[in-house]
C-alpha cells in the first residue's frame, strides 16, 4: 500500500512540475529542491496526526460510515488472552470487555509489552434490566437470579491472576430491592480480605438514585467509585433507557463525594452521537462540579447494527482537545482518545500513581 508520505510527494510533482520543455527556465537543482522540499508534516502543529484520510467522518443522512484506520485493532492473541479467557468460563465469571465488545480486548487481555493483563469483571450476571441503545448487554425484565458463589469466585480469580489494580462493573439490576449493591459491596469485601494492596475500582449503576444502596458500596472500601454519565444532556433520552437520567446520574457521584469525601470519582463520555462542543463542555463542567475527579472521553462504536448508528468519528486530535479542556477544568486525570474506555487499562493509569501516593484531598 502506498504511505500517505508518498501519496503527498505524488502530489507535490503532479501539481508544481510541469513537463520540462527544451525552453523550460526550471534548473535541475531548482527540480530536486522541489522534490526533497517541505514534507506534509511541516505544516502541521507538534504531535498532530499525520494521517491523511479521505473517508467520511460525519454522517449526514443515516448511513453507515466506514471504520477510520485510527480505530483499527489488532485481533486478540496470545498467552494471557487465552489463559484469562479459560479462567473465565471456569469460574463462571464475565467481563464487560467480552460483554460490550470492547475493541481493546486484545491489547488488555493479551497485556501488551509487559504482559500485565488487565480485565473488567462484570458481576450479577450477563443480563441487563435495561435497554440502552448502545449497548450490547442481554437485556431482560427478569433476568436470573445473583450466583450467590460470584462475590467469592471473583475475588479468586483476580488474586490468581496477580493484579494490582481490579475494576468491578454491572449490569443494571431494577429487578432487585437494593438494585445488587449488597452483592456489589461483598465482591469488594472479599477482594480486599484476600489482596488488602489491590486497588480496587467499582464501576456502579445507579441504583435508581437510591443513595442507601450507593453507600452500601462506598462503606465497603473501593478506592475509586465511577459511574458514567454516558453522553450530554440533550441526547440521553435517545442513546440510553430511558430510567437513567442525566440529573440523577449526576447526583450518584456528587452522593458518592459527599458520603466518602477521600474517594476518587469518575465518570466517562462517549462521543460521536452527533454531539455539539458547547454541549460536550458543558457535561464536563456538571462533572466536576459534581466533585469528579477523573473523566475519560471515548468514541461510540456500534456494537450490532441493531444499535445506534456512528453520527461521526471524531479525529484523534479533537480527542487531544478535550484532554487539554479538562485538564484546564481542573480534573486530576483526564484520558481522552478514539479507543479510551472507562476501564481502558486502569492499572496503567495516572490513577494507580494518584491513589498510591494519596495525593487526593
Amino acid at each position: 500500500m502506498i504511505s500517505p508520505k508518498c501519496l503527498f510527494r505524488n502530489f507535490q510533482l503532479r501539481n508544481f512540475i510541469r513537463p520540462v520543455s527544451p525552453k523550460s527556465t526550471i534548473s535541475g537543482n531548482q527540480k530536486d529542491n522541489i522534490i526533497n522540499g517541505p514534507d506534509l508534516k511541516d505544516f502541521l502543529k507538534e504531535g498532530a496526526s499525520t494521517t491523511i484520510y479521505a473517508g467520511q467522518l460525519k454522517s449526514a443522512s443515516g448511513e453507515r460510515l466506514r471504520l477510520p484506520p485510527w480505530l483499527k485493532t489488532e485481533i486478540p492473541i496470545g498467552r494471557n488472552f487465552h489463559k484469562l479467557k479459560d479462567s473465565l468460563r471456569s469460574l463462571k465469571l464475565h467481563t464487560v470487555c467480552e460483554e460490550a465488545k470492547c475493541p481493546n480486548i486484545g491489547e488488555c487481555w493479551a497485556g501488551g509489552e509487559n504482559e500485565v493483563a488487565t480485565a473488567t469483571i462484570m458481576i450479577m450476571g450477563d443480563t441487563c434490566t435495561r435497554g440502552c441503545r448502545f449497548c450490547s448487554v442481554k437485556t431482560s425484565r427478569n433476568p436470573p437470579a445473583l450466583d450467590s458463589m460470584e462475590p467469592v469466585n471473583t475475588a479468586t480469580a483476580v488474586v490468581e491472576w496477580g493484579l494490582d489494580y481490579v475494576v468491578l462493573t454491572s449490569v443494571d439490576r431494577d429487578d432487585l430491592p437494593d438494585g445488587g449493591s449488597h452483592h456489589f459491596a461483598e465482591t469488594i469485601r472479599e477482594i480486599k480480605k484476600r489482596s488488602s494492596e489491590m486497588l480496587v475500582e467499582c464501576l456502579t449503576p445507579d441504583f435508581q438514585g437510591n443513595k442507601h444502596s450507593i453507600e452500601m458500596v462506598l462503606d465497603a472500601g473501593p478506592d475509586v467509585f465511577a459511574h458514567n454519565i454516558e453522553t450530554v444532556e440533550v441526547l440521553h433520552r435517545l442513546v440510553r433507557d430511558h430510567r437513567a437520567k442525566y440529573q440523577q446520574s449526576l447526583d450518584v457521584l456528587r452522593h458518592a463525594k459527599r458520603h466518602k469525601p477521600t474517594i476518587v470519582t469518575k465518570s466517562s463520555i462517549m462521543l460521536g452521537h452527533g454531539e455539539k462542543d458547547e454541549e460536550v463542555t458543558k457535561t464536563m463542567q456538571d462533572l466536576r462540579e459534581a466533585g469528579v475527579d477523573c473523566v475519560t472521553l471515548g468514541q461510540y462504536m456500534q456494537p450490532t447494527r441493531r444499535h445506534l448508528s456512528v453520527k461521526e468519528y471524531v479525529t484523534p486530535e479533537k480527542f487531544k482537545y478535550w484532554q487539554q479542556v479538562g485538564n484546564e477544568m481542573g480534573f486530576k486525570y483526564t484520558a481522552s482518545g478514539p479507543l479510551v474506555r472507562s476501564s481502558y487499562r486502569a492499572g496503567e493509569y495516572f490513577i494507580t500513581n494518584m491513589l498510591k501516593k494519596k495525593t487526593v484531598t
